[in-house]
């Protein structure tokens, strides 16, 4: 198929050189989509239907085979030979069961070793014969060592999963799910599953990955691209509102006040305020005539512009338009018949510039945050009923600041900056948005997430148990309001593939003391896993437990306290154990991964070596939020967990 259209010759079928341009673009991208993938078979399954879908189920009706793959792969003839597995006709291979066999005689799922075929497995699901049975081949693929990036799970795909990966592109959907229930790949198979479904509406409108960090994104680069779609971009919160460089950081209690919903009305109080009603007329002289507009009717013009809810910048380019037709309508009175051009050409009169510059003034949205923050006096006006006097002292800067290149923007700054920006310019809606992690973000940051997807859709994955900020989500339903989508579903993954059980067993003490409602993860898993809390006085114990992970197969994370981990890479180059920071590929020589507490967030290996807990809850702000983040780093292992403490364990974990 590739060969095919590397093969293309386009020079006799374009018209001019920008369709050349074009149609050149899309077959380098189709090639791209076409490119082997190394150790990844075209085919995992096959289908075996009683009778033809689609066709009449009569008696005696010949049934029909489908081999089921990550991409449609067709022969010379153009006829299919595996079919992909978002098409309609595959969904059986996750859905079907003994219970409702969804006319499917044979389910047979393919077992691969480095890429060659070494096992299959039937299941005969409307044989009443055959007793249903778990899947040994499943269990294996998910338990399979995880070395370097994450990858798909289309060959393993639960029912659960499966039914929000293929929910319709109309809506929004919420996914609440604990550690290892696989939310961030449900998420990425949805945006698959949906450009494969509405290819056409997504290529015009946009897709969009939010992760929490950059080592978040590096790890999951690679799963769409290896189902085939190149054109879905990857961003953090902090590239989408990049206005201003960040140079600064907030103390908690500032950045929780930033973050707070109640930011966006003082934010529009202070814009609006730049609005002022005319004290006098404006007089257009065209010709050897005059023509006025008086005060009362300016300020009609203006109050109905501010009553109709425009952006501010809209609102400020119809007030030129609404001044000239004013004066067309004089015009008009006095016997001429103007037309667009002359309603045009007064409203790029001198006199009406003026007045627009008065009555509704241009504003920079990097300037008006920076007055907010440095001018006490605006801030109380503007923030009157709204912010408490503390409130407001707590995000005041101490220092006066020369312009917004000089000034040292915190993250929660630029957010604030982005609020302004869309206040006074509409910001451009893409076609469907996944944002993973979802908890770690305030009120501010969803309406900045929401203004990205106000026409389009989205997936939002987290775990309320895992929110590790000052200001992390509370309910779904208070985020998906501030998010601008509360009609979205909400689904619940408990079901764990990834977490061995006597891990999240363990990890789950935690819950009662950092998210009570919530019902702990089960783990499906046949394996229970390696589990072994070690007690230890220096770094040589940590050391002793990474070489011991090493023995085995697979990736190793050593998770410590953001404070410890300038001691720990010592220890570690002292021993001549090579290690990489998060986000760095493992390699077979390579494979242990020095992680700070505050990025090991939706990061997994295989045997994770965890130092120190109570430094780990140490290293945060307050004590729910540090049980919070020891709850991730219990989390992160596939298959084994090694914890080394010198200091008393938390009393949460018993």
């Amino acid at each position: 198929m590739r060969e095919d259209v590397e093969s293309l010759d386009i020079s006799d079928v374009t018209a001019n050189w920008v369709n050349a341009e074009v149609l050149a673009r899309q077959i380098e991208d189709r090639i791209k989509a076409l490119a082997d993938l190394s150790d990844t078979p075209l085919f995992f399954g096959r289908l075996d239907y009683l009778h033809a879908p689609g066709a009449e189920q009569a008696e005696g009706a010949q049934g029909e085979r489908f081999y089921i793959g990550r991409r449609h792969v067709h022969d010379a003839d153009g006829d299919p030979m595996v079919i992909d597995w978002r098409a309609p006709v595959s969904q059986p291979f996750y859905r079907a069961s003994k219970k409702d066999p969804m006319d499917i005689a044979l389910r047979r799922r393919f077992g691969y070793t480095g890429g060659d075929l070494t096992a299959y497995e039937d299941e005969h699901l409307s044989d009443p014969a055959e007793a249903a049975r778990t899947s040994k081949l499943l269990q294996q693929e998910i338990e399979r060592p995880r070395v370097g990036p994450m990858r798909d799970i289309v060959a393993t795909i639960q029912p659960e999963q499966d039914e929000i990966v293929r929910s319709g592109l109309g809506g929004t959907v919420c996914v609440q799910g604990g550690p290892g229930t696989g939310k961030t790949a449900v998420g990425l198979h949805r945006v698959a599953y949906l450009l494969y479904a509405h290819r056409e509406r997504l290529a015009r409108t946009g897709t969009l990955v939010i992760g929490p960090n950059r080592s978040f994104l590096h790890y999951i680069e690679q799963v769409l691209p290896a189902l085939g779609e190149l054109t879905v971009r990857q961003a953090t919160v902090d590239d989408l509102v990049a206005h201003v460089e960040v140079r600064g950081t907030d103390d908690a209690a500032a950045a929780v006040v930033k973050g707070d919903a109640r930011m966006a009305e003082v934010l529009r109080r202070a814009l609006y305020a730049h609005v002022v009603m005319p004290a006098e007329a404006v007089v257009v002289v065209r010709g050897s005539r005059r023509w006025r507009v008086p005060a009362y009717e300016l300020e009609e013009i203006v109050r109905e512009l501010l009553d109709r809810g425009l952006r501010y910048g809209a609102a400020r380019e119809a007030l030129p338009q609404r001044i000239a037709h004013a004066v067309l309508v004089q015009m008009e009175r006095a016997g001429e018949a103007p037309d667009d051009r002359v309603q045009d050409a007064v409203a790029r009169n001198s006199a009406v510039k003026a007045a627009v510059k008065a009555l509704w003034p241009a504003v920079d949205p990097a300037k008006l945050v920076l007055r907010l923050l440095t001018d006490a006096d605006f801030l109380a006006v503007h923030a009157d009923g709204v912010l408490s006097d503390d409130e407001q002292k707590t995000i005041l800067w101490a220092k006066p600041v020369r312009s917004v290149k000089s000034a040292k923007w915190s993250p929660a700054d630029a957010v604030l900056i982005d609020e302004a920006a869309d206040l006074i310019e509409r910001t451009h809606s893409l076609g469907h948005v996944v944002l993973d992690e979802a908890q770690d973000l305030s009120p501010m940051q969803y309406r900045a997430v929401g203004r990205r997807c106000t026409t389009g859709s989205a997936t939002v994955l987290g775990d309320l148990a895992q929110g590790t900020t000052p200001w992390a989500t509370r309910s779904w339903e208070e985020a998906l309001g501030h998010l601008g989508k509360s009609d979205a579903v909400v689904e619940e993954l408990t079901a764990g593939f990834r977490v061995p059980a006597d891990v999240i067993t363990y990890a789950s003490r935690l819950l009662p003391h950092i998210a009570p409602g919530l019902a702990p993860v089960a783990s499906v898993r046949e394996n229970p896993g390696s589990f072994e809390v070690r007690s230890a006085q220096s770094d040589l114990a940590v050391v002793d437990a990474v070489r011991d992970s090493l023995r085995r197969e697979g990736s190793i994370g050593l998770i410590a306290a953001d404070a410890r981990v300038a001691a720990l890479a010592a220890a570690l180059e002292e021993a001549g154990i090579p290690w990489l920071d998060p986000g760095e590929e493992t390699t077979p020589d390579t494979r242990l991964t020095l992680v700070p507490a505050s990025l090991a967030k939706g990061l997994e290996y295989d045997y994770v070596v965890l130092d120190e807990p109570q430094a780990v809850v140490d290293g945060e702000p307050d004590e729910r939020t540090g049980l919070r983040r020891l709850y991730v780093a219990l989390t992160r292992a596939v298959s084994g967990l090694i914890v080394v403490h010198g200091a008393p364990l938390p009393v949460q974990l018993g």
